[in-house]
This record gives structure tokens, C-alpha cells and sequence, in this order.
């Protein structure tokens, strides 16, 4: 097996280039944003809305030209991606629901109040299909139900349900509101009855393990945030899948000069290992990262590699709070140098920088301070909305 030994530096070069974060922009416009999903996987969807949502975040920090109305249009009307489970909710491309016909089984022969939803599934789908597309209050379905969390009624945990089972796809969104339709009528035929790619289990582990790896760029054989919803994926079946990738020749050992543990990569991106090695000058940029952005998901790997300690402190009581409700790193050249705390005032139309935390080790030099209020400009004009007076 080929093991090659790098410096930290060089590691940090190799993550941002691989991420899009370092050198020119390589995603660009509408094309952009499909080819860096299908190179992570799936980008990790949540609906809170400070400055933008988690996907328009992870986008527009790599997207040249990004508009959220070009992921909505993917989504919505070219339905090039899609919305589905991969690492808890997120979007990913089309091309990849017939690897999680697995997924959609387990949920047809499983799930919370299986029985109720089953007397009513019938119905509803005549109802969209008459209609076109519905959310739960077009469904006049009261009754309560067991859910996942606590009761709901039962329209809601019926279209849910038949979403996780593929019936129904998201046919828009009006704000948090979900719109459903037939997944029949949407999904190409030749990509909804496609035969499943993974013959077992362990195939599908194998293939979402080297997801998750390109989505993070490099990683360890650890227990790791990185690989959530990856189901009965403990340190003996992570062992196997890890032993087998390396047989197989599509993952490859990078020792870290200093660094105790073994990290691995795509022997795919062993092209660009060989440019950093032969390379160490590429262009800086200052750009503002995603909470959930797939670079962040192990975050101890984040600490181990970069010395930048992160926590998305939305769930931490507002009294414990380090630094804000929702913080966003900002990462210069090869260095996280901070973080900041940002809104979008969609009242004002202004974009109001609450408070900017610079690492201990950093000076805000006049260099650092040109980058971020270049960035700033661009996150203003990404929120649709100007920069607010003496900011």
C-alpha cells in the first residue's frame, strides 16, 4: 500500500483545495453547485435562517456567482437534486436516489405509527395526484399519532412517512412549509426503477464511507460525527470497511508529519497530494463557513489539523454561550482566524456583523481586514440586502 507523509501545511492545503476554499474558485455558477455535491455527497439541509440557511452557507462560500435561487431551481424545477436522507436531511443528486432503495425499504417495513399511516397512504396519493402537490394542512387528517418525538397528527406523519419511503418527494417549500408530490411524477423513470448499485449491506457501508471521505477531504479511522446515519456503523464494521477500501485501492494513508494517528483520502485525489507536495503557494481567500458545512462535520479532526476549536452553540442555553446563537468561522489563507456573528435584518434589508472573535493567535492585520470586508461585500450581496451604517 502507498503511505505518503506530508506536513501539517501541506494537509491544510490539501483540505481547502479539495474543499473549493483555497486557490481560484473551481464551482462555479449553477454547474458549480451539482459538481460540488456530487464530490461531498450531500450537503446537510437545515431550515434556521439567520443569514442564510446551512446549504446556501456551504454553497456560497465555494460557489463563484451563487444565488440561493439557483439551489431552489435545481431542486424545484430542473430536479437535478433532490431532498432526501443522507447525513440527517440534506440534498443530493438525482443520479443517487437508487442507492438509498435500501433506506426507502427499511422505512416501508418500519417506522412510528406504521398501521394508522397505512389505512390512510392510499388516499392521500389520490389526493396529490388529483391536486398535483399538498402539505399537511391540505390533508384534513386530525387524528393524533405516536411520533418520534411526540405526538402529531396524523396528515403530518402520514406524508412524512411516505416521503421516507420514496412515494413522495418535496415538490417546494414555502418557507418551512413542505409541499408534496409523487415521487412517480418527477423522478425519471430510468432513475426511479433503477436496480439497487450495492448487492449488501456492507457495499452500501463502503459506499457511503467514501462519500463522507470526500466530503470531509481526509480523515481518520475514528468515531466521528462524519459518519451519521451511517446505520451499525461501529469500530468493528468501520475496521472491515476501511481494510477492504484499502485492498481495494480507493482509499489512501497519509501520515501528517507530528501526528500520531493514520489519516486517509481518496486515492482518487492522489493527483492533487502530488501538487501540494510539489506546490505550497496558492492564492488566499477569506471566506465565512457553514455551521454544518461537511468540512466541519469531525470537528476534532478540525482541532487536530488546524488548532481551530468549533461549537455550533444554537442548542447551548443562551447564558453559556462562549459566543452567539449562530457563529460562523471565518477562515483566511490556510488559518480559521476566527468567528463571527451575523444577521440579516430582512426588516432593514441590512446585514448587521454583531461581533467579530478573533483566535489568540491572531493579529487583525490591514491584509486580514481587507479580506473580510471584501467577503462581508460578498455575503451582503449573497443575502440580497446591503451593509448596515458604521460596520
Amino acid at each position: 500500500m502507498n503511505k505518503y507523509v506530508i506536513s501539517n501545511k501541506q494537509a491544510r492545503l490539501f483540505i481547502l483545495l479539495k474543499q473549493g476554499l483555497l486557490g481560484d474558485y473551481k464551482f462555479i455558477s449553477k454547474q458549480g453547485i451539482l459538481d460540488f455535491i456530487k464530490q461531498a455527497g450531500c450537503i446537510q439541509f437545515d431550515p434556521i435562517d439567520v443569514c442564510g440557511k446551512n446549504a446556501e452557507l456551504t454553497l456560497q462560500s465555494r460557489v463563484k456567482g451563487f444565488t440561493k435561487q439557483m439551489l431552489y431551481e435545481l431542486l424545484y424545477q430542473d430536479r437535478k437534486l433532490i431532498d432526501y436522507f443522507d447525513k440527517n436531511l440534506s440534498i443530493i443528486c438525482i443520479e443517487d436516489w437508487k442507492y438509498f432503495s435500501r433506506i426507502r425499504l427499511q422505512n416501508q417495513q418500519h417506522g412510528a405509527s406504521r398501521d394508522d399511516v397505512n389505512e390512510v397512504s392510499d388516499a392521500i396519493k389520490a389526493i396529490i395526484k388529483e391536486k398535483g402537490f399538498v402539505c399537511s394542512k391540505d390533508i384534513n387528517l386530525n387524528k393524533k399519532v405516536d411520533w418520534y418525538w411526540s405526538e402529531t397528527n396524523l396528515s403530518r406523519a402520514a406524508l412524512e412517512t411516505l416521503y421516507f419511503r420514496g412515494d413522495l418527494i418535496i415538490h417546494h417549500k414555502k418557507g418551512t412549509i413542505k409541499y408534496y408530490s409523487l415521487a412517480e411524477d418527477y423522478i425519471p423513470q430510468e432513475i426511479l426503477c433503477d436496480k439497487d448499485p450495492s448487492d449488501s449491506e456492507f457495499e452500501f457501508m463502503k459506499w457511503r464511507t467514501l462519500r463522507r471521505i470526500s466530503a470531509v477531504g481526509r480523515i481518520w479511522n475514528k468515531p466521528s460525527d462524519a459518519w451519521l446515519n451511517i446505520h451499525n456503523f461501529k469500530a468493528v464494521q468501520r475496521n472491515n470497511v476501511f481494510e477492504a477500501l484499502i485492498k481495494e485501492d480507493k482509499i489512501t494513508e497519509i501520515q501528517i508529519e507530528d501526528k500520531k494517528d493514520k489519516f486517509y483520502c481518496l486515492t482518487s485525489d492522489m493527483d492533487l497530494i502530488k501538487s501540494v507536495l510539489g506546490n505550497n503557494k496558492f492564492k488566499e481567500r477569506t471566506e465565512l463557513i457553514a455551521p454544518l458545512d461537511s468540512m466541519l462535520w469531525d470537528r476534532k479532526l478540525i482541532k487536530e489539523i488546524f488548532n481551530f476549536d468549533y461549537k455550533w452553540e444554537i442548542y447551548t442555553p443562551a447564558g453559556e454561550r462562549k459566543y452567539g446563537y449562530y457563529v460562523l468561522p471565518i477562515i483566511s489563507g490556510i488559518n480559521f482566524v476566527g468567528r463571527t456573528e451575523i444577521i440579516n435584518d430582512k426588516n432593514s434589508k441590512e446585514l448587521i456583523i454583531k461581533n467579530i472573535w478573533y483566535e489568540n493567535n491572531i493579529e487583525p492585520s490591514k491584509k486580514l481586514k481587507s479580506g473580510l470586508e471584501s467577503c462581508f461585500k460578498r455575503f451582503a450581496k449573497f443575502n440580497e440586502c446591503e451593509m448596515a451604517a458604521n460596520k
